[in-house]
């Protein structure tokens, strides 16, 4: 599925917690107090596990699984039935189009004390068929109103479906892998790339504790006309935009979905464009004394980078969902994070640390 690029926006507009240790810069906006060795939280690229290999194979598998329409015989455990339900309470009706649900997958009401659950229940009817199931919610079920109660549903099978996941072979390999011919070179394949896969996320972390160690040794003498309302209305615009897709007021998209009022906002979103455009005045102003700012030509080949990495079919296609200045600061970013990490030490979390994690993970 093709990544979407609203990463690219948050990676611009990240604030994170901050640090740093030695080396001044300073130009008309800002002064960087230091910038080389700066001190970060220990990174661990974490290591590709057999599990790992076996799990991502399973899943690679899966996803080449065939699907057969069933019409000689009742449900049966880990089938995928289709079906319309509806009973006495709001909401307990399925899409005009029906429901898919696989038999055994527990994605509905599960087996309570003497009352079978509603998957198990359809078991043994065939499609056409319609008849009624009892099912007793949870006692601690999200709705209060259901919680602890016995209700009946009127179920109609529409069809049903058997998925099958083909097995691990030499000839599946063939079908399904450009550079593998064996299932033992496939597993090599397959453990490569989740190895370059984290040693990407192991980066992207890197960089992104650097960039916030940097920022806490950045002083602002005054920033450029415009560009903090700038950056304010771009992200006041990307709410509003979303507000609009979700056909709500932005007041009430705020209250519900951010848990703000309009002022908060306001406040939160100023904080937030201020420390983006101190970042890129620090990266403008680092690329430029260390003479890291990419030429053309390896911008059109870190273009082309990006493309791939957020499955674009081409460059083209990559600066028709965000401009190119956008990208080439991410780009910049990138590069001026991969100088500073050259000398910047890592350090183990300490116990205060890891709690001010625990902490901001759970809000």
């Amino acid at each position: 599925m093709k990544k979407k690029l609203a990463a690219i926006a948050v990676s611009l507009m990240a604030v994170v917690s901050l640090a740093g240790c030695s080396g001044k810069l300073s130009n008309d906006y800002i002064t960087i107090n230091q910038y080389k060795g700066l001190e970060v939280t220990e990174v661990a690229s974490a290591k590709v596990t057999d599990d790992d290999v076996e799990a991502q194979i399973e899943s690679n598998l899966s996803a080449t699984a065939t699907t057969e329409e069933i019409t000689d015989r009742a449900a049966e455990d880990g089938d995928t039935v289709n079906i319309n339900y509806s009973s006495d309470f709001e909401n307990s009706s399925s899409p005009d189009s029906g429901a898919d649900l696989t038999i055994g997958s527990d994605s509905y009401v599960k087996a309570n004390g003497d009352y079978k659950g509603f998957s198990e229940q359809i078991i043994g009817h065939k499609p056409g068929e319609t008849f009624d199931i009892q099912v007793k919610f949870p006692d601690d079920y999200a709705s209060a109103d259901l919680a602890g109660q016995v209700k009946t549903f009127s179920i109609t099978v529409n069809s049903i479906s058997k998925s099958t996941t083909p097995e691990l072979t030499d000839e599946w390999v063939k079908a399904n892998s450009q550079d593998s011919a064996t299932v033992e070179e496939y597993k090599k394949e397959v453990k490569k790339s989740l190895e370059k896969s984290k040693k990407e996320s192991t980066n992207a972390t890197l960089r992104s504790e650097v960039l916030s160690a940097l920022l806490d040794q950045v002083k602002v003498e005054k920033y450029p006309d415009g560009e903090v309302e700038d950056q304010v209305s771009q992200m006041t615009d990307y709410y509003k935009s979303y507000a609009e897709q979700s056909q709500m007021e932005f007041a009430d998209f705020l209250e519900q979905q951010l848990g703000m009022s309009e002022d908060d906002f306001t406040t939160e979103v100023k904080s937030a464009a201020e420390q983006t455009v101190k970042q890129k005045l620090a990266v403008d102003l680092i690329a430029d004394k260390k003479k890291l700012t990419p030429s053309d030509k390896e911008y059109e080949k870190e273009f082309e980078k990006l493309a791939e990495s957020y499955g674009y079919e081409d460059v083209d296609s990559l600066k028709e969902a965000a401009t190119e200045d956008t990208l080439k600061s991410m780009i910049l970013q990138q590069k001026v994070a991969d100088y500073l990490i050259e000398s910047c030490v890592q350090v183990e979390a300490s116990s205060s640390t890891t709690d001010d994690a625990a902490s901001d993970t759970a809000k």
